[in-house]
């Protein structure tokens, strides 16, 4: 009998242990989310984050850089999640496999700010490529460049393409190699021109120092888009906490807390819902 007992005890023992070995890892709670700036520093993202972590029950990592550093951690495997804004840059990231789609689900406006007595006419154009045609023929003026292939970098490279001008190497051009907040301090201190996003600008310490002088021209939309890092390229993605968090900033209420986000402080909406 006592031999029955020892040997049904090992075979609970054998089953218990099997059933133990075969359980689901815990899922993942933390969630690396590498995203740009302008977001972060404009104070975004923390706004949401704690919102979002109380209703989903995943704890945000958040890395901020320039799109181009930013995007770089989604093909390092260092994030699960971009939110990101450099169209190409994001096409060619999905076009080499670490993305599947690029999803956009908010947008802003660059602003040309600079010298309140603003000596290049800036304020007199009719969207940013005239803009920056004017700063480029007016003798004595600065024009400051981040120069980080960030995405407010990429859509600068592309408006001076678009008036026919290649800025790098003449005088009047200072590229920095700097994030937004650094190369507004610099602006600020030259009495130059800058291209920022308006939710840094209007947050920027020194934002008193230089003049809004060009905002919401068509050729300065800002779009910002989501991009689930590849399981196929990364297996250690966390592709559940991602959805989820796609899921939450495409709601009605995170629409709602971000069309309200800088009303109160600044009197108007800093990022608007849609492409």
């Amino acid at each position: 009998m006592k031999r029955i007992l020892s040997l049904l005890l090992v075979v609970m023992f054998i089953f218990s242990f099997s059933a133990c070995s075969q359980k689901k890892p815990a899922a993942k709670t933390e969630l690396r989310v590498s995203t740009t700036t302008s977001v972060n520093d404009s104070g975004l993202l923390p706004y949401l984050q704690p919102i979002f972590e109380a209703d989903t029950g995943f704890k945000l990592e958040i890395t901020s850089a320039g799109t181009g550093a930013a995007i770089e951690k989604g093909r390092t495997g260092d994030a699960d999640i971009l939110l990101v804004h450099a169209k190409s840059s994001e096409e060619e990231f999905i076009s080499q496999g670490f993305s599947e789609k690029r999803i956009p689900f908010m947008h802003n406006y660059f602003v040309i700010v600079g010298p309140a007595d603003d000596p290049a006419g800036v304020k007199g154009a009719s969207n940013a490529v005239e803009a920056f045609g004017l700063i480029a023929k007016t003798e004595g003026v600065k024009f400051v460049s981040r120069g980080d292939k960030s995405g407010t970098h990429t859509a600068e490279l592309k408006l001076w393409a678009a008036a026919a001008i290649e800025p790098e190497g003449e005088d009047f051009y200072v590229s920095t190699g700097q994030g937004m907040g650094t190369s507004l301090n610099i602006a600020a201190e030259q009495q130059a021109y800058i291209l920022t996003d308006k939710a840094t600008y209007l947050a920027h310490a020194k934002r008193e120092e230089l003049k809004l002088l060009l905002e919401e021209s068509p050729d300065l939309k800002n779009t910002y888009s989501l991009l689930i890092i590849s399981k196929d390229k990364w297996p250690e993605t966390n592709v559940a906490g991602a959805e989820a968090l796609v899921s939450w900033l495409t709601s009605d209420k995170a629409k709602k807390l971000i069309a309200d986000f800088g009303v109160e402080e600044y009197g108007e909406g800093l990022f608007f819902i849609g492409e």
